[in-house]
């Protein structure tokens, strides 16, 4: 599910300091609609999968926190695979893998974990230094050697150091964990309440001005706790990814689900907007 055009919050400027190199890593990503199953492929507004997308449903989350995270303190190695999109825990990506050095890096780690490092990376803010594991969960591997995958975001990660840069990148990660709010007392069943509606009243009236006809919208939660709630809600923020970066690295689930609350509300007065003029210009 993706949501209409974004207004960010006012705290949504984010820069990056390249973490490996300034300069842009040429991107191997290339998903292929036609691989994926028909529920990957659609989306609240368009039945097929855009090239250069993250697509993903409340049902790609898992209803509870996984209880076998690694400790925050540990630091391991981890293969990184910089690309112009930002993974969450729990959402799910496909991708097309052809480029050599990552065929590679496939080879190796269908004979392991199936865990490498998604992490963001762009021409203007080069490599992000937090990211997010993706997990190998089905693959399919061409006469050609290129390789079909999906992928499901499990735990966020910090690079502390680069371990190679050839053939691909291998870094030592440290694992990130939300850290308690600072308010005690802060209710965040009520927080992810609050941006549940307003994510069914963005999607209600997106539906009405895009002609589509006005029906209840879904349960988004899900069962979802509100930590893991706040990345599917990030997750759907399509089209801002400095924006989907700030919010992969916040460590307060409070903090994170302020920020989705402010960019939703002021995505709604905007549709609010729109929807009055189409009201009184109908041919606008």
């Amino acid at each position: 599910m993706a949501l209409p055009q974004l207004i960010p919050s006012s705290s949504s400027s984010l820069h990056h300091k390249p973490t490996f190199n300034p300069n842009p890593i040429p991107s191997p990503f290339n998903p292929n609609p036609n691989f994926l199953s028909p529920r990957l492929r659609r989306s609240h507004h368009h039945r097929r999968q855009r090239p250069g997308s993250l697509k993903c449903s409340a049902s790609s989350f898992s209803e509870r926190h996984p209880t076998n995270q690694p400790k925050s303190d540990d630091v391991v190695e981890l293969p990184l695979f910089p690309l112009p999109l930002v993974l969450f825990p729990g959402a799910i990506l496909p991708l097309q893998i052809f480029e050599f050095r990552y065929r590679m890096m496939m080879h190796s780690l269908l004979q392991t974990d199936l865990r490498f490092g998604v992490i963001y990376s762009d021409a203007v803010s080069g490599t992000a230094d937090v990211g997010c594991v993706g997990e190998i969960v089905k693959h399919e591997r061409l006469v050609d050697d290129r390789f079909f995958l999906i992928c499901k975001g499990q735990e966020r990660f910090r690079v502390t150091d680069l371990v190679r840069t050839k053939p691909y990148l291998v870094a030592e990660v440290k694992w990130l964990e939300d850290r308690p709010s600072n308010d005690g007392e802060e209710d965040l069943e009520a927080l992810a309440n609050e941006v549940e509606s307003y994510m069914k009243d963005v999607i209600r009236l997106s539906n009405r001005l895009g002609g589509k006809p006005e029906k209840d919208v879904q349960d988004l939660r899900r069962n979802l706790f509100p930590t893991p709630f706040s990345f599917f809600v990030g997750s759907t923020f399509e089209g801002a990814p400095r924006e989907q970066q700030a919010l992969l690295e916040l460590e307060d689930t409070a903090a994170r689900l302020k920020r989705e609350k402010e960019t939703l509300r002021n995505t709604l007065n905007y549709l609010t907007a729109a929807s009055a003029v189409k009201d009184v210009f109908p041919s606008t």
